[in-house]
């Protein structure tokens, strides 16, 4: 039998990719944290708030889909990369929890996540071919920030929301052990200048998938709504300041 190789590897996590970007989402192995918990009562401005913020977790959950996969790919040693498969496939649960919270929610996932895919795979696969104390510090790393960023949204969450409170600390207790992972497995903490720049362009994400792919640039809002089979553009001048609805329009 022939001897998988690099480019074997790469194909193959492409193709998970690709399902995971564009399938359904994944069914998840472990039930939901949330399985037992009554859904709560939200008026439409936590409802939108709430679904804003689940729908950047399920973002994150893509980019984490994509880095890890990327990683293994390109990872030296067998032992690094059967963790990071390992991680990868908690992150699956993590991507079917926030995907069934945003549909009871009414709301759905940012249409951005094959770009988010397929830049996340790209960085995991570079980090890979760094050499594995560099891969795995880029774990650390990526992992302490989304740690910090789930407990940002626990404060932000209703405090009557239990559904989504459950999701997100389990979540964060994963991230914890995947980073001290990363560490115990010899990582190689990255430059405070690299951390900035993953910072900015993880906030980047995070801003547009809240938004529900909404901009605003210099005073006029360019909106973009999938129809049918393309975009279609929609400019809007706004003559008086920003818009205060923002917060109102981001689970749409």
């Amino acid at each position: 039998m022939r001897e998988t190789t690099t480019l074997d590897r790469l194909i193959g996590e492409i193709d998970g990719g690709l399902r995971a970007a564009f399938g359904p989402p994944p069914s998840g192995t472990r039930p939901s944290p949330a399985r037992e918990i009554e859904a709560p009562g939200l008026d439409e401005a936590e409802r939108r708030l709430t679904a804003g913020l689940m729908r950047v977790n399920h973002a994150g959950e893509v980019c984490a889909q994509a880095l890890y996969a990327g990683q293994a790919a390109t990872a030296r040693s067998s032992e690094v990369r059967g963790q990071m498969a390992e991680a990868a496939h908690e992150e699956e649960d993590h991507l079917a929890w926030c995907a069934e919270r945003l549909e009871e929610l009414g709301s759905r996932p940012s249409l951005l996540n094959p770009l988010w895919y397929v830049g996340s795979f790209s960085i995991g696969a570079a980090a890979g071919f760094a050499g594995d104390p560099w891969s795995l510090g880029f774990v650390e790393a990526t992992e302490r920030q989304v740690e910090a960023h789930l407990e940002e949204h626990l404060d932000r969450l209703p405090l009557q929301d239990r559904r989504s409170r459950a999701i997100i600390a389990q979540m964060k207790e994963d991230e914890a052990r995947h980073a001290q992972m990363a560490l115990d497995s010899g990582a190689t903490i990255l430059p405070a200048p690299v951390q900035r720049l993953m910072s900015l362009s993880a906030g980047i994400m995070k801003a547009v998938a809240f938004r529900g792919f909404r901009f605003q640039v210099s005073g006029f809002r360019f909106q973009k709504r999938l129809r049918g089979s393309g975009f279609r553009g929609i400019w809007r001048s706004r003559m008086h300041g920003a818009d205060k609805s923002d917060a109102l329009h981001a689970g749409r």
